[in-house]
């Protein structure tokens, strides 16, 4: 059986876990009642909440600010390791600059090559306790440059919408950042934690500095 926890600020970093009580429903899952996040425990609980997480409910790379900048093209100014240099003002594209993937370690000058990944999956987010969000939450979260990063391409397909139990970076040097990173997303978001999950994330975290 597949517990879920409920993650409070350093909660994860303690052997503690938040107790909770209720029956479960036919399908396998729950209604936590401090908090009034649905979650699951079993099968096919977690099968039936993934065929309900639609992408389409998330809307991305927005221009927020009316500035010629959606996010894919801020995130990309931001991790750019100097000055971009190939502008394009009329289409607010970014073509060209330099990149180095904190997933592999790789260097890129194309931005086709690259991907903006969101460090917590969308749907991830989602079967974690976000199906209960509105359209504005959800768009507020796939947006959140917090949560963002410019990587390779390739190694974002391979991650898909895994978790850190599932997927880790091909870069091990990463793996500190990266689970500190996605704790702090999960903590901003008041998002669960299964206990699969919170394994492998302590065991990244006890060798942390």
């Amino acid at each position: 059986m597949k517990k879920i926890i409920y993650v409070l600020p350093s909660l994860f970093l303690s052997t503690q876990v938040q107790a909770h009580a209720g029956r479960l429903d036919a399908q396998g899952g729950h209604t936590y009642r401090d908090t009034g996040i649905y979650h699951c425990h079993k099968e096919p609980c977690f099968s039936l909440m993934k065929k309900k997480y639609s992408r389409k409910n998330w809307r991305h790379w927005l221009d927020a600010d009316k500035d010629c900048q959606n996010t894919r093209v801020e995130v990309l100014l931001r991790d750019a390791k100097h000055e971009v240099s190939s502008w394009q003002t009329k289409r607010c594209k970014v073509k060209t600059g330099a990149w180095q993937c904190p997933y592999t370690g790789r260097l890129f000058t194309d931005s086709s090559e690259l991907d903006i990944d969101h460090i917590v999956p969308l749907k991830e987010a989602f079967i974690s306790g976000a199906n209960r969000w509105n359209k504005s939450e959800k768009t507020a979260f796939a947006n959140d440059m917090d949560n963002l990063l410019v990587v390779e391409a390739l190694e974002n397909r391979q991650k898909g919408s895994k978790d850190p139990a599932q997927w880790l970076p091909e870069n091990v040097n990463y793996h500190c950042t990266y689970i500190k990173k996605w704790v702090a997303v999960k903590e901003k978001y008041q998002l669960v934690i299964d206990e699969q999950e919170k394994r492998a994330i302590d065991a990244i975290l006890q060798n942390c500095s």
